[in-house]
């Protein structure tokens, strides 16, 4: 039988953020199990990597609601019945999303 030796990798959100890239406009994902540990969970790591974005869902929802927290807001992104018969992909919402954040962030930068 097979077995694996695992390691632990480091994280790279913070080099990222503080290093390699601090004008960058940084989003992270955080999936977890529990609703009631969610939230804080995403303004932790925002607080921990002071990067921009956290896209927070539930594994049982992920597909159809998940909350964009930054520093200074959470918006939920919810696919409606309509939304889910058309097929429509969560994703597209998110990008939506951030893409407003992004373009927030960029005037912010400049003035």
């Amino acid at each position: 039988m097979d077995h694996f030796n695992l390691k632990m990798v480091p994280k790279i959100l913070s080099p990222l953020v503080k290093d390699w890239a601090p004008q960058a406009f940084v989003i992270s994902f955080k999936l977890e199990t529990d609703t009631a540990i969610l939230l804080d969970k995403a303004r932790k790591a925002l607080d921990t990597y002071r990067h921009q974005a956290v896209v927070a869902n539930v594994l049982d929802s992920r597909r159809g609601h998940v909350v964009v927290v930054t520093p200074t807001s959470q918006h939920e992104v919810v696919l409606s019945q309509e939304d889910i018969k058309n097929r429509v992909e969560i994703e597209e919402r998110i990008v939506t999303n951030l893409t407003a954040a992004h373009e927030s962030f960029i005037k912010q930068q400049a003035g």
